[in-house]
């Protein structure tokens, strides 16, 4: 192994270790350090990502809009840290590109809301072209974007629209909660070899977990079982698995106990993980951040019905944003957010429902 990798691998470059407790913002930093260290076919592109290109000030000054690549450019270079125009179209189809030729690029979609701008890179070409030609290419691009709601910058920035993208078959969809699986799946997924859609919540990133300093993968479509009780199954996505166990907690103290499930990944979904659940407790509820129209909450629902109808004590509830855009006004927008109160009275009402 390359002193390079190794100093990556141990997490030294002149810096003393670091607490095990990190935030998801530097845990996604890590993986994509380790993932650079360890394989150098693995290349960064995005906006502001590289910083100071052929201008006065500080390189490497932003690392992206969030700050996850920070201090990446100084390690790695410019030729694997590259700056991008303002122009989704172009360089998300330049990391297509760049994957079937053999690299494993990493591009950083700023904001979610701009999959409008290079749609047909992401319907057209990046989920179809492995099945096109036969098998005969892999397309190992990492789409990394932010999503969601509470940071109060209006309803260009702030949707949630991993439904969208978990609808198109060739598309592996990642939703980490929690900084432990920010780095675990962000690994997996720079390691696949199909085309992978990374959602990052813009309200998670200084949220702080223990994660492990060596390299470790979480497999897509494993779910994690945060809680486990005999009353209710909660079905929670992102941001929303912390709500969904505080809920939980709060709930528990007055005698009703909750299952919480993060599937984590949309796109392989753990179904088996879900049907059993509410093949045991007989009750579910559902909390997305996403529109309700055609969304994962509505697609987790039919799946239920469908397979253990036959289990369901109650009808299933659903809590959501409702059909309608993010607001700005911050009263607004956390009236359109689902809360832990308002998981908390889905729960009781499905708890409450006398079958029959």
């Amino acid at each position: 192994m390359t002193t390079l990798a190794t100093d990556a691998l141990q997490g030294n470059f002149d810096q003393p270790r670091r607490k095990a407790r990190i935030s998801y913002r530097m845990a996604l930093n890590e993986a994509l350090m380790q993932e650079m260290a360890r394989d150098p076919r693995v290349v960064l592109l995005g906006e502001d990502i590289a910083g100071g290109m052929g201008a006065p000030g500080a390189q490497d000054t932003w690392g992206g809009a969030m700050g996850v690549t920070q201090g990446l450019m100084g390690k790695f270079g410019r030729e694997r840290v590259l700056d991008m125009p303002l122009q989704e179209a172009a360089f998300v189809g330049a990391a297509i590109g760049a994957a079937t030729l053999g690299l494993r690029p990493v591009a950083e979609l700023m904001f979610n809301n701009f999959i409008g701008v290079c749609m047909d890179q992401l319907l057209n070409q990046a989920p179809k072209l492995r099945y096109m030609l036969g098998g005969k290419v892999t397309i190992p691009v990492t789409i990394r974007t932010v999503y969601g709601a509470g940071m109060r910058i209006a309803a260009q920035h702030s949707n949630a629209y991993h439904s969208i993208l978990t609808h198109i078959p060739g598309l592996k969809v990642a939703m980490p909660s929690s900084a432990y699986d920010a780095k675990g799946l962000l690994i997996s997924a720079i390691r696949d070899n199909d085309p992978v859609i990374f959602f990052e919540h813009i309200m998670l990133f200084d949220k702080e977990g223990e994660v492990p300093e060596e390299p470790y993968t979480i497999p897509f479509g494993e779910a994690n079982v945060l809680r486990e009780g005999k009353d209710v199954t909660i079905v929670a996505f992102g941001r929303m698995v912390h709500l969904a166990t505080d809920a939980a907690d709060a709930l528990r103290k007055a005698g009703i106990h909750c299952t919480v499930i993060d599937p984590r990944t949309t796109s392989p979904l753990d179904e088996d993980t879900i049907l059993e659940s509410v093949e045991e407790t007989g009750r579910l509820v559902v909390v997305d951040e996403a529109n309700p129209r055609c969304s994962i909450a509505t697609d987790v629902v039919a799946m239920v019905s469908a397979k253990a109808f036959d289990s369901l004590k109650a009808p299933i509830k659903t809590v959501t944003a409702p059909h309608s855009h993010v607001p700005f006004a911050p009263e607004l927008e956390d009236a359109y957010l689902p809360s832990v109160a308002k998981i908390e009275a889905a729960v009781r009402i499905v708890v409450g429902h006398r079958h029959g």
